[in-house]
């Protein structure tokens, strides 16, 4: 799907459209087809009753009823399959543009993007866009439907035909009062959404911190405040919502009684027959369909308008890194790290321990570009500046693993790549032993966040999946905190054995490392 430059609410749900014409279209005209049977029903029954007073034989009309009536139960099951993929084209294109952009942007979603905005694309954004496109095919039908009736109506009476072919747009059009209020606080409730997902994201993030310092009571009372929110913005939704669907049965029905009254009058004159009369009725109740599917269409369009503005803030995020105009590929072999802002340098197939205390974490987001240097200040690789190489070819070639890494739900011989260093890579990471004490072994599911197993085995797991890479360049942070010293010495030792020939860096004050170190420096940002 081709989005727009300039993307607005407006305009993205236009490119969701224009993606898949013919299902739209599709959906339009079997929403005609499927309402117009409806709309001619009662001109038909008219005809019935008129010929019912002459006396005139009943077949043909009888006939036309059963006919109208297969070609709307046909025409209105083929809707139903297209309205329903027409919801699964809204969602599933959505969902499939938010993840494509926010997988391109990597490590720069974080910090634009809190977690529950993201979370509530999926959980109801992507539900709120599919239901408008659900409806487009039917309000098609209604649109198409009305105006056949009222035409028709005008021809056999112009005073009750302009009644209705002007009271139910009017009374339609009336309700738009009670729409800006509707999306106004739809909006709020996605907001209190978002705020709920991202709160619940962190405490099941942090669990075992929170049950290790007793905070589970606290965190409970604040989710439990915040989803209290979300019910009350829920509630304002619903009483805005009641009174758009009472208005829905209110005014129709006044203009119902309306062409009623004037009818019957009509009748006692002499002006139309009762058959005519029976025919405006019907097509008067008739009309309650287009209304009733207009009304829907208006609230699941502002619903999906509030939801499609969130996307567009999702799409409209950039790279906080840019991509180099003339990129510069890097030499063949190890890389040397040098970054002018500590003075620090990485020799080139050499291990090295840094000391670096508290910036630590930001000197390694430098090194590996996740983090660009201030202004005069650059990372240089091999002699190349950093941001003239391409991100693709950087990522590939220096590697940077934090200790904290998330671990995917999957399985655990998927997460070692590639697979023939799986083996040696377990070993140096002494996880050995947890794949033997896995059921399954490496065909193990591991869930999200590797729960499955301790703070220990999941780190060494880490470190694992970081060394089977093999990259040119390495970079780890405290790879050892969590595990004991017996099994860290076995760790370095083992590690600086297989990396031998390789650039390593590894950011920690432990003397294991240090003891193992080809180089070994101290440094801190300027």
């Amino acid at each position: 799907m081709r989005l727009p430059s300039r993307l607005t609410p407006l305009r993205f749900l236009g490119a969701l459209l224009r993606a898949r014409p013919w299902l739209a279209l599709s959906a339009c005209v079997l929403g005609a087809l499927w309402l117009l049977p409806g709309a001619l029903l009662p001109l038909v029954i008219g005809t019935v009753v008129e010929d019912i007073r002459a006396g005139e034989p009943l077949l043909g009309g009888v006939g036309l009823v059963l006919l109208l009536g297969v070609a709307q139960a046909v025409c209105g099951g083929a809707l139903i399959f297209a309205a329903h993929t027409m919801w699964i084209h809204g969602a599933a294109a959505t969902q499939r543009a938010v993840v494509e952009h926010t997988a391109r942007l990597g490590a720069s979603l974080r910090p634009q993007a809190g977690t529950g905005d993201v979370m509530a694309v999926s959980s109801s954004d992507i539900n709120h866009i599919g239901n408008v496109f659900e409806v487009t095919g039917r309000l098609f039908g209604s649109v198409v439907a009305f105006l056949t009736v009222s035409l028709v109506l005008i021809g056999m009476s112009p005073v009750l035909g302009t009644i209705a072919l002007v009271g139910v747009p009017l009374a339609t059009l009336s309700m738009g009062k009670l729409v800006a209020p509707l999306q106004r606080r739809k909006g709020a409730q996605r907001e209190e959404l978002s705020s709920v997902n991202a709160l619940a994201a962190d405490i099941v993030s942090g669990l075992r911190i929170l049950r290790g310092v007793g905070g589970e009571q606290q965190f409970l009372g604040r989710f439990r405040d915040a989803s209290q929110r979300v019910r009350r913005a829920g509630v304002e939704v619903a009483r805005s919502e009641s009174w758009l669907v009472g208005a829905e049965v209110l005014l129709p029905g006044l203009v119902t009684v309306a062409i009623t009254w004037l009818g019957a009058r009509f009748v006692a004159a002499g002006t139309i027959s009762v058959g005519e009369l029976v025919a405006f009725y019907s097509s008067s109740v008739f009309l309650v369909v287009p209304v009733s599917t207009a009304t829907e269409f208006t609230a699941a369009f502002s619903s999906a308008l509030v939801s499609a503005k969130k996307v567009c803030g999702v799409l409209s995020l950039r790279p906080l890194l840019s991509e180099p105009d003339a990129p510069v590929a890097l030499p063949d072999g190890p890389l040397e790290l040098h970054d002018t802002t500590s003075g620090f340098t990485a020799v080139a197939g050499k291990l090295t321990v840094v000391d670096a205390g508290p910036e630590a974490e930001a000197l390694a987001a430098r090194l590996a570009r996740f983090a660009d240097p201030d202004p005069g200040e650059r990372v240089l690789v091999s002699g190349v500046p950093a941001d003239h190489v391409a991100l693709a070819e950087l990522r590939s070639r220096v590697v940077y693993a934090h200790n904290q890494d998330l671990w995917f739900s999957g399985v655990l011989r998927d997460q070692l790549v590639p697979a023939e260093r799986a083996a040696e890579a377990l070993r140096a990471a002494d996880a050995e032993d947890i794949v033997e004490g896995l059921p399954n072994g490496l065909d193990e599911l591991i869930g999200e966040r590797g729960r499955e197993v301790s703070g220990g085995q999941r780190q060494r797991l880490n470190l694992a999946r970081a060394l089977a890479l093999d990259a040119d360049t390495l970079l780890l942070d405290e790879p050892t905190s969590a595990v004991d010293a017996h099994t860290e010495a076995r760790i370095t030792e083992r590690v600086s054995e297989l990396r031998r020939g390789r650039t390593t860096v590894v950011f920690t004050e432990s003397p294991l490392w240090k003891a193992v170190a080809d180089e070994v420096t101290t440094c801190a940002s300027s």
